[in-house]
């Protein structure tokens, strides 16, 4: 199983910072140390061809990134320091989520070590979400097989309203997102099925839901590739997800989403998305785990 990472996404950030940029270096590391992967496993990657981003962006935008010459407020709502190395972590970024795509598509199940930055719209970023690697990776793979049919699974706490606003009204793509309904972004964008649980919701009522409802939408849409946000910030510890998660209950919903798709041979493209534990390496060690189930399930539907 091939996962996708550069060393170049931790960015410097204060102190104090919420996000924890850390946190792919370190699942990395755990990843490795723990006989996950190995060395071979992880692919380094460069920037994203500009071109690429500009089929989903506004040039203005990405001209205002590229040179960290934002506005305050424009600053203020992506919520990450404005500096032309912005630019480069976040094309990286995008680029990881892209080959992990046609590595799924090729063999199954790939992973991108970061990724799922669903609250970037087409002329603005927000909530630490620069570029939609998502968007810019169905687009390009539109570009060279139009008829792909792509469901993206978004289980993050948060509803992935950039990318359910990017890919509206395109018969090709299904927005699948789950997540607390009074919580950020206030301000929702209708996706393909959005699914909302109460504040604080507990783990067998999130599963029960979650199930029910991912099921309901794989009897309308038939995808030949799943792009999965997976999300850490559904753990009762999280600062900002407002779910009651356990580690069992997260356990079981990457087991059940994963073994559902890869029985039936749909590929997966496995991103992070968002975590923000209060113990700051815990967010680390839930990544881990996402991906150790990944790379067990693929090694197991492998040799059925």
């Amino acid at each position: 199983m091939r996962c996708f990472y550069s060393t170049e996404l931790e960015l410097e950030l204060p102190k104090d910072h919420p996000f924890p940029m850390e946190k792919f270096r370190v699942s990395k590391d755990m990843l490795l140390d723990g006989g996950i992967l190995k060395p071979e496993d992880i692919v380094e990657v460069p920037e994203v061809a500009p071109q690429l981003l500009r089929n989903v962006h506004d040039i203005h935008y990405l001209d205002r990134i590229y040179r960290g010459q934002l506005d305050p407020k424009e600053a203020l709502r992506i919520g990450l320091p404005v500096t032309p190395k912005l630019y480069q972590r976040s094309a990286i970024e995008v680029e990881a989520t892209r080959q992990a795509c046609y590595a799924a598509l090729e063999e199954g199940v790939a992973v991108c070590l970061a990724g799922g930055t669903h609250h970037a719209f087409h002329e603005h970023g927000e909530g630490y979400c620069v570029f939609n690697d998502v968007a810019v990776a169905i687009r390009d793979l539109q570009a060279k097989r139009p008829g792909i049919r792509v469901m993206v699974v978004d289980t993050d706490a948060h509803q992935g309203n950039g990318t359910a606003s990017i890919l509206a009204d395109d018969p090709r793509v299904f927005t699948y997102s789950i997540h607390v309904g009074r919580n950020y972004p206030t301000l929702k964008v209708k996706g393909s099925m959005d699914v909302e649980t109460v504040r604080y919701v507990e783990g067998e009522m999130y599963l029960k839901q979650l199930f029910s409802t991912l099921a309901a939408a794989l009897d309308t849409f038939s995808p030949d590739l799943v792009i999965w946000i997976a999300g850490a910030d559904n753990h009762s510890n999280d600062r900002f997800g407002q779910m009651h998660l356990s580690v069992k209950d997260l356990q079981r919903r990457d087991e059940v989403l994963l073994g559902a798709f890869l029985r039936n041979r749909v590929p997966v493209t496995v991103l992070y998305g968002g975590g923000y534990n209060r113990q700051t390496e815990f967010t680390a060690k839930l990544h881990r785990n996402t991906v150790a189930t990944a790379k067990r399930l693929a090694t197991e539907y492998r040799g059925s």
